[in-house]
């Protein structure tokens, strides 16, 4: 490499490493333990913090987005639209007292809509699909309802990039249709500047907020993982990730 070329790449090293510093600083700010990855589609930049170490932690309901695949592919629902019957049982959070689609279910992260359809699949269904998707440790556990709330799931934030990758790119081994239904459901924020589809998640001390973002015509894939000590860090799922954007001017 010539001198140009290692001066191009030392400047890069350090933008980056800038970059990242600023990122560390707003966690710092607001006392938050956590990792986020933020990577352009390409892979050509990459924003990392804390993350350097893969350790991973179960997705929650950040699993609701194979998880919705899984049951499309499965024909258990048709589509977006088809009603899921409330069950008529009171549950704690009041949104989910009442009928769904599994547009609203993926968009309240309503658990019950999803196990109904997981107890109608088998364990070795679900590693099988964890297999062909190359998700996390692609372990289950005990219970083929919850184990990715409090099962033996597991996934990295660089992990979760990996699979958001696939689901972009649509390269997974799911018809065409489901991804696109998927990516319907998952759009959650669309206006003039930017638009973005994603899903938190939280069980226990996991706290996520994943997806992917396009502004200015760029494709910028995300996953932001917290610790969550009380119900006042949830908030930060999603706010940490969107000012971790301004800092790097991916948004203004």
């Amino acid at each position: 490499m010539n001198f140009l070329g290692i001066f191009i790449l030392l400047a890069f090293s350090i933008n980056i490493f800038a970059d990242e510093s600023k990122i560390k600083d707003i966690y710092k700010s607001k006392n938050i333990t956590g990792s986020i990855v933020i990577e352009s589609l390409d892979g050509e930049f990459s924003y990392k913090y804390n993350s350097d170490n893969n350790e991973a932690f179960i997705p929650a309901s950040t699993f609701k987005i194979p998880n919705t695949l899984i049951i499309l592919e499965e024909g258990l629902i048709k589509d977006q639209f088809e009603v899921i019957k409330w069950d008529g049982v009171k549950r704690a959070y009041p949104p989910w007292n009442q009928d769904h689609t599994l547009k609203s279910a993926f968009q309240y992260s309503c658990v019950w809509c999803y196990q109904r359809y997981a107890a109608m699949l088998s364990d070795e269904k679900y590693r099988s699909y964890l297999k062909h998707f190359n998700y996390g440790n692609q372990i289950t556990g005990k219970d083929i309802t919850s184990f990715w709330l409090d099962g033996d799931l597991r996934i990295s934030v660089n992990g979760q990039i990996s699979f958001l990758r696939k689901v972009y790119d649509e390269d997974l081994p799911i018809h065409e249709k489901h991804i696109k239904t998927l990516k319907n459901i998952m759009l959650s924020e669309n206006n003039d500047h930017f638009k973005v589809w994603a899903k938190t998640g939280w069980s226990g001390k996991s706290g996520w907020y994943v997806g992917y973002l396009i502004a200015d015509n760029s494709v910028w894939l995300f996953s932001n993982h917290i610790e969550i000590n009380s119900r006042a860090d949830l908030k930060y799922r999603k706010e940490l990730a969107m000012e971790s954007f301004k800092a790097l001017n991916i948004l203004k």
